[in-house]
């Protein structure tokens, strides 16, 4: 049986969560995904999630905005149950109608783009916000480049996904998500599908709407933007939230035994990798046309 230990220390800001997870269950298939997961994420809050593959976590965001409903338990979006929930006794299903208006609200970066390989880059960002959330053309194109602008790529507006990196690609999709003015941002391993030379663009993306006090739920391997940007770290394993904290208790003195063999087994990766990078050249981990 896996150890869950206390939660840690941790005082979040203050007033109702603007997403709160009490006790989900996910299966799929007889397996069980999600196991009794409690999680509050306070607005402005940045928290990152890690855990070993396999332990639930990705399936976790997408219980959050509803790509995959849940089987148990109940998810509140500022103060309020949605999706599916028991009322008087009763469950409750909301209609599509109100599942697509909470979901405009939290917007989602995939570890694959999912860009429309037609549409250029500002038809991209502007796709959404048009059709789903019926903004005019202009005004939606006018966001449409403030948003380009803020990830440093508002000059390739007319490109299409095909002349453009991976890294640039994920940022395109991070300003596709941001058009929608969203009040939480989910990021599911955003950097993992990416050449290691253009992971830094990305996070330094993130990192900034960090710094902006956008509240974001962030799975990831990269253990370096946890330590340095979450407000909280979550450990999940096995479908379960093991432990959490912030990162300066967490990285440091972590109390369950799971979590220190998961975080001895990362550096003693990290080590290696750098013992065999140390001989190479090391390429920017920026590309020439991010603003600095």
């Amino acid at each position: 049986m896996l150890e869950v230990t206390e939660t840690l220390a941790h005082t979040p800001p203050a007033g109702e969560p603007i997403v709160r997870l009490d006790r989900i269950w996910k299966s799929f298939g007889g397996v069980e995904v999600l196991t009794d997961v409690s999680l509050s994420v306070q607005k402005g809050e940045v928290v990152c999630i890690i855990g070993p593959s396999g332990a639930g976590k990705s399936t976790l965001l997408r219980c959050i905005n509803h790509l995959e409903p849940i089987d148990d338990g109940t998810i509140y979006f500022e103060g309020a149950p949605v999706f599916r929930y028991k009322r008087n006794g009763k469950l409750v299903i909301d209609p599509d109608r109100r599942v697509e208006q909470i979901r405009a609200q939290i917007g989602m970066v995939f570890q694959s783009f999912n860009l429309f390989p037609h549409l250029t880059v500002l038809g991209n960002v502007i796709e959404a916000p048009i059709h789903v959330l019926g903004v005019k053309p202009g005004a939606a194109r006018a966001r449409g480049l403030e948003v380009l602008r803020k990830v440093g790529l508002d000059h390739r507006g007319n490109a299409y996904p095909h002349q453009l990196s991976g890294g640039q690609q994920q940022r395109v999709a991070i300003a596709r998500a941001l058009a929608m003015d969203p009040k939480v941002m989910l990021f599911d391993e955003a950097t993992s599908a990416l050449d290691p030379e253009l992971v830094g663009e990305v996070l330094k993306v993130m990192r900034a709407l960090a710094a902006e006090g956008m509240t974001m739920v962030v799975v990831t391997h990269e253990m370096d933007f946890a330590r340095d940007v979450a407000d909280r770290v979550v450990f999940m394993a096995q479908g379960a939230v093991v432990e959490e904290g912030p990162p300066g208790v967490l990285f440091t003195a972590p109390r369950s035994p799971r979590t220190r063999q998961f975080l001895h087994a990362i550096i003693s990766r990290g080590q290696a990798d750098a013992s065999d990078d140390a001989s190479d050249t090391a390429s920017p981990a920026e590309s020439a046309d991010f603003p600095t």
